[in-house]
């Protein structure tokens, strides 16, 4: 959940990038820092080793409460300070929060150090047996400043380093933790670096003469498009200018470095006020581009489905829906039933995995935590394991037996929009693959993404903008839909409740007279999702139901009905009416959320990637 940033450079010059200098490790991690700060934002911190001419190497940290968007690059120069005696420190570690072990506080704030202060840490994950080691570490005198589970790693690797260097204490240090962790550590005295990491993510970057840690690649795109993806129990020691890439379990490893293809624009806001808003208009390219896969392994994969003995979707949040929108289509296409579960909840329906099973897991991050557990489930079950997943390199990707990657680019804003309509393009694809006929999905991806490229003009966003005025201040939302846009409906609710904070609730249609409009009263606003399909009609009634008992009906879909107080008009695709429904929706989000005065890039108590359960 949280974000880790480490720089160390090998020789002592001025970087630059565009005409901005960054005269010294602190500031460029700072810089880093804000590109991560999708990953947590209750806290900030960095630590820079500080060298000054005849005195012993010391740490020096910056520690914040808030927002890391919200500071000024002024605020580092003090960890830089030695730089006006001639010597700018080149190693520097920092990490945004996302608070899970003790509450917001300064003292809680990454890094935190040993009882030397020679050693700084920063972490991400959870330490699951953190207690019985902070009990022992106190036992031996060691002394506590904050309330997390993060801190006993400084002392763990302290305690071990009395009779070991310190890349060995780190390794041995780090066998004793429970759970999902990564971590990124400098020690003053010795003036190295390292990064090591099992289940939670961690990637190196290798440039010209510096090197880089962090949690994901934005950080440093800047910088190097050069990277290591460390896998589970591997790790990284940068000493004397080299690095050195190990196995916790096998000593010395030979590092693949691969080149990552997106660029620092693409972590950029450019022209708009918002990377959700920026997201969301880009999804005529990004759902373009998640049908442009190579046709031989589609195919394949559309072989493995179709032969499998239970197929299951698998994931989590917004890709849950993704994915239950998958059931649909596969039904609808393909004549497939496909299984459908959420990863949090897999452990408890895997009982009738077998190796003739098929496990299909979605995930834009490919690091959410119970998604990577379901597919080790999966695995071993016997079962094979495919990822559709938005990052190269990623956790997931790597795990999985096959990946599909959806292209959506990078996506920074905590709401997931593009990388949605992205997985339902790769899964309405594999459907008609299944099928065989690749060629026609294909086309009709195609004609939905030029539908909503075309749809998506500052005409349409004025009118959406609008209409969430007249609903900013309601407490509740409720969203319906019918088939293919049942889980649109659960999408919409989501993004509702995600960016502006109002109880957004979505239901099947057909769910109304069960129970559901007793919530129904004059003036509550109810979206309805549609397309021009068997559904409609359907849609319809229940629009009707709820006007009858006062309900505000908002239309969402190709044609217009005396039904609907507000409309929404998108293209008439009915076999893709889910794909090109989603933006107006999630446009509908945003304009509730930056009306109601929320920050809709960075809604409370969330972050990008849940990689801990």
């Amino acid at each position: 959940m949280c974000g880790i940033f480490g720089y160390v450079a090998t020789r002592n010059t001025q970087h630059v990038t565009g005409n901005r200098k960054l005269k010294d490790a602190s500031k460029i991690v700072f810089e880093g820092l804000k590109r991560l700060e999708y990953r947590g934002y209750d806290s900030w911190g960095t630590v820079a080793i500080s060298k000054i001419k005849n005195q012993k190497s010391k740490l020096v940290t910056e520690k914040h409460v808030g927002k890391i968007g919200d500071a000024k690059p002024s605020i580092v120069n003090r960890p830089a300070s030695p730089a006006k005696r001639g010597e700018p420190s080149t190693i520097a570690i920092g990490h945004t929060r996302w608070a899970t072990h003790g509450g917001v506080t300064v003292a809680n704030a990454h890094p935190h150090l040993d009882c030397t202060g020679q050693i700084a840490i920063v972490h991400n994950g959870i330490i699951e047996n953190f207690q019985s080691l902070k009990s022992a570490l106190l036992k031996k005198g060691h002394k506590f400043i904050s309330g997390t589970d993060s801190e006993v790693f400084a002392h763990l690797v302290e305690e071990q380093l009395k009779k070991a260097d310190f890349a060995d204490a780190v390794v041995k240090a780090f066998r004793k933790l429970a759970g999902r962790n990564a971590f990124a550590l400098v020690n003053a005295k010795s003036e190295e670096m390292i990064g090591i990491r099992d289940g939670s993510p961690l990637i190196f970057g290798v440039g010209k003469g510096e090197y880089f840690i962090a949690s994901d690649t934005p950080a440093f795109l800047n910088y190097t498009k050069k990277v290591v993806f460390l896998n589970d129990r591997q790790g990284v020691v940068i000493s004397n200018g080299n690095f050195e890439v190990f196995s916790i379990d096998k000593g010395r490893i030979k590092p693949k470095i691969e080149t990552v293809s997106w660029n620092v624009e693409q972590a950029e806001k450019g022209k708009y006020p918002h990377f959700l808003l920026k997201e969301i208009l880009e999804q005529g390219k990004t759902i373009s581009l998640a049908a442009k896969q190579d046709e031989k392994s589609i195919k394949n994969l559309a072989g493995m489905i179709d032969n499998a003995f239970g197929v299951y979707l698998v994931a989590c949040g917004t890709a849950s829906y993704a994915a239950l929108y998958g059931t649909y289509v596969f039904s609808q296409v393909a004549k497939k039933h496909i299984n459908w579960a959420i990863g949090s909840e897999f452990a408890d329906c895997q009982h009738f995995l077998t190796a003739k099973s098929l496990v299909i897991a979605v995930s834009q991050s490919g690091e959410t935590a119970d998604t990577l557990e379901a597919v080790k489930i999966a695995k071993q079950k016997g079962a094979k394991t495919v990822a559709i997943v938005n990052v190269t390199g990623s956790s997931l990707a790597r795990l999985a037996d096959y990946s599909v990657l959806t292209n959506a680019g990078l996506e920074i804003a905590v709401v997931s929009t593009k990388a949605f309509t992205s997985q339902l393009a790769v899964l309405l694809l594999l459907a008609w693959a299944t099928a065989g006929k690749l060629a026609f999905g294909q086309r009709l991806i195609a004609r939905a993404a030029n539908a909503v490229d075309k749809m998506l003009t500052d005409k349409f966003c004025a009118h959406i903008k609008n209409i969430a005025d007249k609903l900013k201040d309601h407490q509740h939302i409720y969203v319906i839909g019918k088939g293919q846009n049942y889980p649109i409906a659960l999408e919409a609710a989501l993004k509702i409740k995600e960016a502006s904070y109002i109880h957004g609730e979505g239901f099947a249609a057909g769910e109304l007279k069960h129970g559901v409009i007793a919530l129904i009263s004059k003036g509550t606003p109810c979206v309805c999702v549609f397309g021009e399909d068997q559904d409609k009609s359907y849609i319809l009634g229940s629009a009707m139901e709820m006007k009858a008992r006062g309900g505000y009906i908002i239309g969402i879909g190709p044609k217009e009905n005396e039904v609907f107080d507000e409309f929404i008009k998108v293209a008439d695709i009915p076999d893709a009416s889910a794909i090109v429904n989603t933006p107006a929706v999630q446009l509908l989000a945003y304009y509730l959320a930056v009306l109601r005065g929320n920050n809709p890039d960075r809604p409370r108590n969330l972050a990008k990637s849940v990689t801990v359960k």
